[in-house]
């Protein structure tokens, strides 16, 4: 059996139009890369960067259900990887506040690493896939 208290996270989160009608996917994995869940949600009218913050709220929030205690955390933004490691200032409070709520589902985690990929990843286009599944269900 594997272990679910480390797993691997991939998540993107997009908008049509910027802002526009946005949406957020999510895979969790185990060690080994095996998918234990997806998840593809319309969140309304948002920002690409608002997506992607809720992206990783979505995901953070579906790891600590799983079990999860380390996490490695994938994401193809840039900015949102990069504030979430220190590195980027954020500079305007929607974004500070998700930021903050971002943070807040860190707690209880031993560890979760940041790492930004190239929107070319696979495990990336597959997130990006289920932004537009919903997004098309959606109507969108």
């Amino acid at each position: 059996m594997t272990n679910t208290s480390d797993l691997v996270v991939y998540s993107d989160g997009g908008a049509r139009g910027n802002p526009g009608p946005a949406a957020i996917g999510v895979l969790v994995c185990d060690a080994d890369g095996t998918v234990i869940e997806e998840c593809g949600e319309v969140i309304g009218e948002a920002t690409n960067n608002i997506a992607e913050y809720c992206a990783v709220i979505k995901g953070l929030e579906i790891s600590k259900k799983l079990g999860g205690v380390e996490l490695r955390y994938f994401l193809d933004s840039e900015l949102v990887a990069n504030q979430l490691l220190g590195k980027y200032k954020i500079k305007t409070p929607h974004i500070r506040t998700l930021f903050e709520a971002a943070l807040e589902k860190l707690k209880g985690f031993k560890k979760v690493t940041f790492t930004h990929v190239p929107r070319t990843h696979p495990m990336i286009g597959r997130a990006d896939k289920l932004v537009n599944i919903a997004l098309n269900r959606a109507g969108f």
